[in-house]
């Protein structure tokens, strides 16, 4: 690992976690509180009803536990969230700029930002990033989980069924809610300390005819790699007058793992005719294909403090997140490369530095039968990306190695004002609970250029020929790139919800809300449960959703400058209010509309609870980046428009129409024995499958010839087949007197890695990870867990080499579990 250098400011939160005061406390506060919640399962997700049961709710909802969340290697959110969820789903993709350091989730196969996330029940704001290259998630800007450390979460609350009517934009697909911790006393401080130890085998591309170096047919690698410290913690402290703190801290510090293939091609010019000497000791593990370089400091404080008649509450939360990733290798003979600066070619890396922040204060009290809630959050991710070992082509030998490619922002204040009281209505089992409210959200947007090496042309010919623009993987952006947008929206809800009959439990809800730049909408939601016994119920729900278009979306500009026959053209990835756009059909962007259906039943044998729960999904106007439209046709049309020197690009439409199906089912079973211990079983199931119904097209496009395809083949099948059609996973824990265990199998269903054409498609066969961990607790405060993730060193299949054409892809970023191999990990944990 390069050297330990601890954030400042972990070192201060440390201090305070370990301090004499905290030992000195001596409790068992938190375990106490994780059984009680387990047993007692109260959910405030998906129902406004004080006191609700997971098991008595009207839609499914999962409950994931602090405990759960740190038996695993992985002290990711999203990671840890996609082996306890039956249909989320984290893939890891590599070599795709941002989308290496802030990598998207999917929930039931739609997009990353088709589900809401909330913290405490407050809409939480989105990373600034849009994830534009080819990934699962290409073209959506989604909240980033992984700026919540575990240490800070009491709970995560997994709705999985649309909830637009009663949460507002995004909750298509469902709602994640994390509840922060809450502790007046005790604390926690953990250290982990883990590493790849992994073999994979990679076909190879035979090398150029005459070559002096050879490798065969295909390779076996070994790895260590991937060393990750993880130093977190939380400390609960007694305010007194009813009042609580609680301070929670992470750091990490993670080395990158290397899983690329073998570079089979010819690196070096000839000399005199012949293959440079160099070639044959050439490194041609030459790639960056794996997990990113990163260091992060996260901190996250939660209080509250109970009045006469309320309470008032907040938290604040601060990440500072440093990664390096890798483009593709620059080969020393490539015509983007310098030989003066770099004699052997050079590895770009982009180093983005992402920042992270949020705050909230509300304040719950009581007017006559009315509780009333009122809060204020902010929040606001940015994103600065510099770009090392690299060149600016067109500077020549004079060029810097290092840039300020410049980077974006977005941020978010949402101010909430709600009520909810019962009233007693004649004909119902029940008391009727009411609750309505508004919210009033402003965001905004902006992208900052970098210094003007990083993006312009030098004028540097080669040959004669002019040559690229720009830093090497990454051009910066530029003044014309500067935006700076912010929006407005408002919306009103009411939410009822009782007991009908005394088997029978009804909720509907109806929400509107007005966008200052995209209209209104309404949406509205009714869901029902009937309980024929104690142990067997049905429920289902109806509703239809939306999801605004993001700021990101509507705004996003980038530009790289091509040379074709010498001429420079611009190419653009366009907003859809730029003359360009529109001229080649862009429209103002809308909501993407769904319609939810849900079906499903509950029920208990003995000791085993079973929920089977199926949905389908349709929506219309699904918003996508289009294709890069850069054929001839297309210049020689914006030519003809007035648009000289642009040479084509993308921008975001609407117009995709899918329609999604599947069914999840959760099993648990709760064994204790006499002699062995206590066994929790837990498994999960998901079929998913999406149809693509209908893609846009522009009347000024159709009617180029040939008509250029607005969004094609690769990104219908990554809708439609690019996540898992199916997943299960088991899970054991046991306990027994002072030792644990987990035992975790997970099995990804196929996936299609989608090529241009049918011969290049790749199908990725199902896969099983098996995760174990055996922990130990010498007393009340100190545990030591030793554990493997993926023992058994799976990886997705390898690329064939006629897909790998560089040699440095082994692996298809379409693997639901990455490619990193197995992970060996220890970890110590002191109670106080």
């Amino acid at each position: 690992m390069h050297s330990f250098k601890p954030h400042p400011l972990a070192l201060a939160v440390t201090l305070v976690l370990t301090s004499p005061l905290a030992l000195a406390q001596q409790s068992n506060t938190s375990e106490t509180e994780e059984k009680a919640e387990r047993i007692e399962q109260i959910v405030v997700t998906g129902t406004r009803v004080a006191g609700r049961s997971v098991s008595d709710t009207a839609v499914p909802i999962d409950i994931v536990s602090a405990e759960s969340l740190t038996r695993a290697g992985s002290t990711e959110l999203n990671q840890v969230l996609s082996t306890a969820l039956p249909s989320f789903n984290f893939p890891r993709p590599g070599l795709t700029d941002g989308t290496d350091t802030v990598r998207p989730a999917t929930l039931r196969g739609l997009g990353p930002d088709q589900s809401l996330v909330l913290v405490n029940s407050k809409r939480r704001h989105s990373a600034s990033l849009v994830n534009v290259n080819g990934s699962v998630g290409r073209g959506s800007s989604a909240v980033d989980l992984n700026t919540i450390p575990t240490a800070a979460i009491g709970s995560v609350e997994v709705l999985r069924d649309g909830a637009s009517a009663q949460y507002g934009s995004d909750a298509i697909a469902g709602v994640l809610n994390v509840r922060l911790r809450e502790a007046s006393e005790g604390g926690n401080f953990t250290t982990s300390y883990g590493w790849r130890e992994s073999t994979y085998t990679t076909p190879t591309t035979p090398p150029p005819a005459g070559a002096t170096w050879s490798a065969p047919a295909n390779i076996e690698r070994s790895r260590t790699d991937g060393e990750t410290l993880t130093l977190s913690g939380w400390r609960g402290f007694d305010l007194g007058n009813n009042a609580f703190l609680t301070v929670s801290a992470e750091y990490k510090d993670a080395e990158r793992t290397e899983r690329g293939g073998w570079d089979y091609r010819q690196q070096y010019p000839l000399v005199n005719g012949q293959f440079d000497e160099r070639e044959t000791f050439f490194n041609r593990f030459s790639a960056w294909y794996g997990e990113p370089e990163l260091e992060q400091f996260t901190l996250f404080a939660n209080a509250g403090k109970t009045l006469d008649n309320g309470k008032i509450y907040g938290w604040l939360s601060y990440q500072d997140r440093e990664a390096r990733s890798a483009g593709f290798y620059r080969p020393a003979n490539d015509s983007r490369n310098i030989p003066e600066i770099y004699p052997n070619g050079f590895l770009p890396i982009i180093a983005p530095d992402v920042t992270d922040a949020s705050a909230a204060v509300g304040y719950e009290f009581d007017v006559g039968e009315w509780t009333i809630d009122t809060s204020l959050v902010w929040g606001q991710n940015r994103m600065a990306f510099t770009i090392e070992n690299t060149l600016n082509r067109s500077i020549g030998p004079l060029s810097k190695t290092e840039f300020d490619a410049g980077g974006f922002r977005y941020g978010q204040a949402v101010f909430n004002l709600s009520g909810v009281r019962s009233f007693n209505v004649d004909g119902l089992a029940s008391p009727l609970n009411v609750a309505t409210g508004i919210e009033m959200r402003r965001e905004r947007y902006s992208i900052f250029a970098g210094e003007p090496d990083s993006w312009r042309n030098g004028g540097v010919l080669l040959n004669g020929a002019p040559t690229p623009s720009g830093a090497q993987v990454f051009p910066g952006f530029r003044p014309s790139n500067e935006v700076r947008e912010t929006r407005r929206a408002l919306g009103a809800y009411v939410d009822l919800e009782a007991n009908l009959t005394d088997n029978m439990l009804g909720s509907v809800a109806v929400r509107a809300e007005d966008y200052s730049d995209f209209g209104s909408n309404v949406t509205g939601k009714a869901a029902l449960r009937y309980d024929f016994t104690d142990n067997f119920a049905i429920r289902g729900s109806l509703q239809n959703g939306f999801r605004a278009p993001s700021l990101q979306q509507q705004n996003f500009t980038a530009t790289s400058t091509n040379f074709i026959n010498g001429v420079p053209f611009d190419i653009t990835t366009f907003p859809v209010s730029d003359p360009v756009a529109q001229a080649l059909g862009a429209q103002a962007l809308d909501a993407e509309e769904s319609v939810n259906y849900s079906l499903g039943t509950v029920f208990r044998i003995g000791g085993v609870s079973v929920t089977i729960d199926g949905y389908r999904i349709d929506i219309d106007d699904r918003i996508v980046l289009s294709e890069n439209l850069t054929a001839a046709n297309v210049r020689d049309y914006l030519t003809s428009q007035g648009f000289i020197g642009i040479g084509g690009g993308r921008f975001f439409i609407n117009g995709v129409d899918t329609e999604t199906k599947g069914v999840d089912v959760v099993i648990n079973w709760s064994l204790p024995t006499d002699k062995l211990g206590l066994f929790d079983f837990t498994l999960v199931g998901n079929y998913n499958e999406t149809k693509v119904t209908s893609v846009p097209e522009t009347s000024q496009l159709s009617a180029l010839n040939p008509a250029p395809t607005l969004f094609g083949r690769v990104n219908v099948l990554t809708f439609e087949k690019g996540t898992p059609k199916d997943k299960y996973g088991a899970t054991v824990n046991w306990s027994f007197d002072n030792l644990s265990a987990t035992l975790k199998a997970t099995r990804y269903g196929e996936v299609l890695a989608p090529g241009t054409t049918p011969a290049t498609d790749f199908i990725l066969s199902p896969k099983t990870l098996v995760d174990l961990e055996a922990r130990y607790e010498f007393n009340d405060n100190w545990t030591l867990a030793f554990g493997a993730d993926n023992i058994f060193d799976q990886y997705p299949d390898a690329f064939p080499i006629n897909l790998n054409t560089t040699g440095a892809t082994s692996f298809s970023n379409y693997s639901p579990f990455g490619r990193s191999g197995r992970l060996f990990y220890g970890r110590v944990a002191y109670n106080f």
